[in-house]
């Protein structure tokens, strides 16, 4: 966090109750499409997935987080709907869970975690956001590809094919292809289990 601006000591003092430990096994759902999430988390360890599913059951990874990033249901945690998405594992995780109505309680009073959120949500959600959105309508499965292995290079050779192809639009195969072209080996999982 202080990466992006400094907590005081007060300020962890106060954030220190609204923390849980938590450990999630790989497939293991953290926050279910259709409920009222109550809390977001940090990824101390691991891999989750955010991902929505259509009524026929396919399923459009929005985003995937590793360590050192927040993982929640943040337009459920605001407007008090039911999530329109569900968070799982895709590895075994250790998470610090957050209550969400603590951290609110605890952000409209303290500058430093006030700044702190807004610098964290500029680079992380606007920004990031707004390049993803261009991305889908402007470049083909190639370049897609190509910018996901730039932005995450941590990520590629931990996620399984159809994840990754899911995330970018495009089928497995169409990944199976661009990844050929570009003289990729072989993918460790490349259909659900």
């Amino acid at each position: 966090m202080a990466n992006y601006y400094a907590i005081s000591d007060s300020t962890w003092e106060l954030l220190e109750p609204a923390l849980r430990l938590r450990h999630l096994q790989k497939h293991e759902c953290l926050y279910q499409s259709g409920s009222h999430p109550a809390s977001f988390s940090f990824v101390f360890q691991g891999l989750m997935r955010l991902f929505t599913s259509d009524a026929s059951g396919a399923e459009y990874n929005k985003n995937f987080f590793a360590e050192n990033s927040f993982v929640g249901c943040m337009t459920a945690l605001l407007t008090g709907e039911p999530s329109r998405y569900s968070v799982t594992a895709v590895e075994d995780c250790v998470l610090v869970e957050i209550n969400h109505a603590a951290f609110r309680r605890i952000l409209m009073t303290q500058a430093d975690l006030m700044q702190y959120q807004i610098a964290y949500l500029e680079k992380n959600w606007l920004l990031h956001k707004d390049a993803r959105e261009l991305e889908i309508v402007q470049q083909d499965a190639r370049t897609r590809y190509l910018r996901f292995i730039e932005q995450f290079p941590h990520l590629s050779e931990r996620l399984p094919q159809y994840l990754i192809a899911s995330h970018l639009g495009i089928t497995p195969t169409q990944l199976s292809r661009v990844r050929k072209t570009l003289g990729e080996g072989h993918w460790p999982e490349t259909t659900p289990k």
